[in-house]
């Protein structure tokens, strides 16, 4: 069976904790792989690597690490179906989607091929008599990434592209469900010209978790996750002296106004609900129809198209919509929502509870669930399911709509569906959530902008990739300088002229 042990100093390393975790094929549910598992004594002496390469790379100039990163954009271009095929396999995506979790990253690798300019610092001539000032953004020294399941390729490349190009090192800790992908990448920033030991990628469990929390050379700590963990890590990053950005869970609601094109809207929630099997934090996980009558079109549009989704494996081609959930256990939960929502009186229109799969019998999959008629108080629309799950919340207007989106507790994303832009203008204006989507279901920025949440969608002031990446990751030193000018006589100055 597959070992796969970290990536230590340029090269694959075996662990020495002798300990271990399983990597399921969720296709089949059998175990493709072990990855070790390392100890805070591995993490630490990885960190001291780290620190020491750091210094070298640090004191490179930023277009010559800009450089590493077109190489590796173009090796990441090359190599695009193998990396999609890793992460299908160990997560379940499709190819198409999988394909896009590595585009998207790709996309940040681009923009952080401008790291040159972006690293610019400002300067003031004559700020006083013979006085300049002038900033530099210096890189931090040793971040870390602790990356979720659901994007393999995506969010490690949002992290350690901006890490990196910063002047940075970088200790990486992927999801230890699925860890290949990660360490392709960095096989591939090797062979693109990044030095030894400036990105280690260290596996592991809360072990490893707690240990880079402590570490007291790791000066900043970027986390994506569900929301308990994202506080759990700020707030002993926060405690622990260092920089944190740590993203959480969502429940993410789309709006649709009477004025909306239904077949559109219909569509859209199609993919934003079940793409990807809902394990997205950027999932639309409810819709809220504005009217009776629009709910009852909607539902209309919808019911068949949510009972004619095609679930199966990657390997079944490119027309199957979503793949398996992650684990049996990610099943069983999703199954249990969808049971407290009947059992709180929520209509289940399209039951994906028994869905089996023949030949893939023992495979980690879900089907597609639909609910009408769900209310804020039942469980279903209280927690973030994270599963191809979506639940109708029927209002009477639309300051009922905006009220319930700007009520929960979560803000990643959200959107609306409508033809009035005096409608649209109000909804992007007062909706208190991070991301929003006018007519477009989901509304992740393009890489140059910037990727954030709010409320307990997200912990930190500043947000993923974009111009706050290189924020984040660089602290800013202001210089105040003043030249003596005053005629030298007699070797020394004359200060008398310089008043």
């Amino acid at each position: 069976m597959q070992q796969i042990g970290h990536w230590i100093d340029g090269k694959p390393a075996t662990g020495t904790s002798g300990r271990s975790a399983d990597i399921y094929n969720p296709a089949t549910g059998e175990v493709q792989a072990q990855v070790n598992l390392a100890t805070k004594a591995e993490l630490d002496d990885v960190v001291a690597r780290a620190a020491e390469a750091q210094k070298g790379w640090g004191a490179t100039n930023p277009q010559r690490r800009a450089r590493v990163m077109m190489a590796f954009g173009a090796l990441i271009n090359e190599h695009m179906d193998e990396l999609a095929e890793l992460v299908a396999k160990e997560h379940g995506k499709t190819l198409p989607d999988a394909r896009g979790d590595v585009q998207r990253g790709l996309e940040f690798v681009e923009v952080c091929m401008g790291a040159p300019h972006m690293l610019k610092g400002e300067y003031t001539t004559d700020g006083g008599p013979g006085i300049d000032l002038y900033s530099m953004r210096q890189p931090l020294g040793v971040v870390a990434g602790i990356t979720p399941f659901n994007f393999p390729a995506m969010i490690p490349l949002w992290k350690m592209a901006g890490a990196l190009v910063c002047g940075n090192a970088m200790i990486l800790k992927p999801s230890e469900r699925v860890p290949s992908t990660a360490m392709r990448l960095a096989e591939l920033l090797q062979e693109a010209g990044l030095p030894d030991g400036v990105l280690q990628v260290v596996n592991g469990d809360k072990e490893v978790v707690d240990a880079i929390l402590d570490n007291e050379e790791i000066a900043a700590v970027a986390f994506v996750g569900s929301t308990p963990i994202a506080q759990y890590i700020y707030g002993r990053a926060c405690t622990n002296g260092k920089r944190a950005q740590c993203f959480g869970g969502a429940k993410n609601h789309m709006i649709v106004m009477p004025d909306a094109d239904m077949d559109k809207a219909a569509d859209a929630l199609l993919g934003a609900g079940f793409g990807a099997a809902g394990e997205r934090c950027m999932a639309i996980s409810v819709a809220v129809p504005v009217g009776q009558e629009t709910a009852d079109a909607l539902m209309e549009r919808l019911a068949p198209k949510v009972e004619a989704l095609k679930v199966g494996p990657y390997t079944a081609g490119e027309d199957v919509d979503f793949g398996p959930v992650i684990t049996s256990a990610a099943r069983d939960r999703i199954n249990g929502l969808v049971d407290s929502g009947v059992e709180e009186g929520a209509k289940l229109v399209v039951d994906g509870r028994n869905f089996s799969l023949q030949g893939y019998e023992n495979g980690f999959f879900v089907g597609p669930s639909l609910f009408d008629n769900v209310t804020p108080d039942m469980k279903i629309y209280r927690e973030e399911i994270f599963g191809p799950v979506l639940s109708q919340v029927r209002t009477n207007s639309y300051e009922e709509a905006l009220k319930l989106t700007m009520d929960n507790p979560y803000g990643n994303g959200t959107a609306i569906f409508t033809a009035d832009g005096d409608t649209a203008r109000d909804f992007a204006a007062r909706v208190n959530v991070g991301m929003v989507g006018i007519n477009f279901p989901i509304p992740v920025p393009l890489s140059y902008h910037t990727f954030g949440g709010w409320k307990k969608s997200a912990f930190g002031d500043l947000n993923q990739y974009g111009p706050d990446a290189f924020r984040f990751y660089t602290k800013t030193k202001t210089v105040t300088a003043r030249w003596f000018s005053g005629i030298k006589e007699g070797g020394e100055f004359n200060f008398k002229a310089m008043d």
